[in-house]
């Protein structure tokens, strides 16, 4: 086998492992143990896959920051949900922002972020698919979202605990991969947690680049007050 051949064998594995973790049924054991296995050879996967969406959530959360937010980078408080093993992190860290916490449901993931030392802290075993118990309403001026909306990940209603942990006035920046958004209710919560005050649309950016064999809609939601009031609400 010769270079090449062995190039596109092995970006071929990376997407059947890809396309593998999109059949989990957003079930936490199930996910957990598979990312459990491929946490080591996750970036590299990836990276073979042309995976952008990282360097396209951070750039969008510097644009909201330089826009609407006064304070310095260093001061904004980032909640990076769904980490992974942290190339949301590195991005940010590389435009300057500090105050970065992460947040996975695999643990073995949580540790690769943890190793960058880009984040204040990272916790583990936090499935997004339920409340986010540990974290109090109006933590973040931001909270990054990227390659979690996926078929077979977090569920369309998971965005609603992302705007009460964001603070009034801030903001969610969020990636939905084409054939999520068309086979989810995604807009459907969108246009709900709109009509309930909780959010308004501030930005979208439709068949974005996001893996080679795929693109993305990215997402940039404002927080309005009401959010802080769904931790009283209850899920």
């Amino acid at each position: 086998m010769n270079t090449l051949d062995q190039q596109m064998a092995l970006e071929q594995a990376a997407r059947k492992r890809i396309k593998a973790s999109h059949a989990l049924d957003s079930d936490a054991s199930r996910l957990a143990n598979f990312y459990r296995g491929w946490a080591r050879s996750y970036e590299m996967d990836v990276g073979r896959d042309g995976y952008c969406g990282p360097m396209i959530v951070a750039e969008l959360a510097g644009a909201v920051q330089t826009a609407y937010l006064a304070r310095q980078r260093t001061a904004i408080a980032i909640l990076d949900a769904g980490c992974g093993t942290g190339l949301v992190g590195v991005e940010l860290e590389r435009l300057g922002f500090r105050l970065i916490d992460g947040i996975d449901l695999s643990e073995e993931m949580a540790e690769q972020a943890r190793q960058t030392r880009i984040y204040r802290q990272v916790r583990g075993d936090v499935d997004l698919n339920g409340p986010l118990s540990d974290y109090a309403s109006a933590s973040y001026d931001i909270t990054v979202c990227c390659g979690v909306f996926t078929l077979g990940h977090v569920r369309p209603d998971g965005l609603r605990e992302l705007a009460r942990v964001t603070r009034p006035n801030g903001f969610i920046i969020a990636s939905t991969r084409k054939s999520y958004a068309e086979a989810t209710s995604f807009e459907g919560e969108v246009r709900r947690l709109q009509d309930a005050g909780v959010l308004v649309l501030a930005q979208r950016l439709s068949d974005g680049r996001y893996v080679a064999e795929e693109d993305a809609h990215y997402w940039v939601f404002q927080v309005l007050k009401k959010a802080s009031a769904l931790e009283e609400q209850g899920p």
